[in-house]
């Protein structure tokens, strides 16, 4: 499966985004899905994630409250809508399918920045 993230873009302090990640050319209904993110000269960071039926969330303490998943298995794409943004959301953010207990098939990443 090919997962494809957009949305990014920059944004002040306080405005919201939503970010896309569509799948392609394989299986993406039945797996969990996850966002993460990594800033410049940072690690990699688990952001949020979302199970296979939708009825389970997980999220980063960083962004809880604030950020939120949401899937449409007909159109193939999970969501993060993330609002109350400030500059320490600024980052590369990725999606990728959980496959048992790795997460794998990464997307390119979608640019957030956010000004202060």
């Amino acid at each position: 499966v090919q997962l494809t993230e957009s949305g990014g873009g920059l944004v002040q302090t306080g405005d919201s985004l939503r970010l896309s990640c569509a799948a392609s050319g394989g299986t993406f209904n039945g797996y969990a899905l996850g966002w993460f993110r990594q800033a410049q000269g940072k690690e990699r960071e688990f952001v949020g994630s979302i199970n296979w039926s939708g009825s389970e969330r997980r999220f980063a303490d960083s962004v809880k409250g604030r950020f939120k998943i949401r899937r449409d298995d007909g159109k193939e794409t999970v969501y993060l809508q993330m609002n109350s943004l400030t500059p320490e959301d600024t980052a590369v953010y990725y999606c990728a399918r959980k496959e048992g207990d790795v997460y794998k098939s990464w997307g390119q990443g979608t640019q957030v920045t956010v000004s202060s």
